[in-house]
């Protein structure tokens, strides 16, 4: 009796042969059966869409193999880089939403700011916008402005300071 070959027969033979050592690889790589299975199922899918194309079991064989080691790599890439957001979004503080009342403090508070930035004599109020504002090093300061890096240093000392006393007051005295 010769039997006929039937479509699915090549198929069928090729997933007899093959499964049981990549279910071995990917179990191996992940770590987890269920995964391991889920990454099979995925490489036979794609050797299927292939058709044709491979043109022999032991070439499949080879095919399947590197799919599913590639496709288990991944998993475990996309598995790390989820664990990482996951732990980055429990390190930071949480976010807590403003109230009306916080924004207008906070509102207030820049306002009184400005207020007592503008109210400094001028070299004092540049060398402190630059430090705080500009995020410029001291030396960088001293080549913008023309001074000395200790002058630099002192000047934003004393802006700082004249910058403390009007808002501690109240804004009631100008610098």
């Amino acid at each position: 009796m010769d039997r006929q070959k039937k479509p699915g027969d090549d198929f069928k033979s090729v997933y007899e042969t093959v499964f049981p050592i990549i279910i071995r690889i990917a179990y191996r790589i992940t770590n987890d059966l269920d995964v391991a299975e889920e990454v099979c199922q995925e490489a036979f899918i794609r050797y299927y869409e292939r058709g044709d194309a491979i043109p022999d079991a032991e070439q499949a064989k080879f095919w399947l193999i590197r799919v599913c080691k590639n496709l288990s790599l991944n998993y475990e890439k996309r598995k790390g880089r989820e664990r990482r957001a996951y732990e980055r979004v429990f390190r930071e503080p949480k976010r807590t939403q403003d109230t009306g009342e916080t924004l207008v403090l906070k509102d207030e508070t820049s306002e009184a700011v400005q207020q007592a930035l503008a109210a400094l004599p001028e070299k004092l109020r540049i060398v402190l916008v630059l430090k705080e504002y500009a995020n410029l090093s001291y030396k960088e300061i001293a080549a913008v402005v023309g001074i000395s890096e200790g002058n630099v240093k002192v000047r934003v000392f004393r802006a700082r300071e004249r910058l403390a006393d009007f808002l501690k007051e109240g804004g009631a005295n100008v610098p």
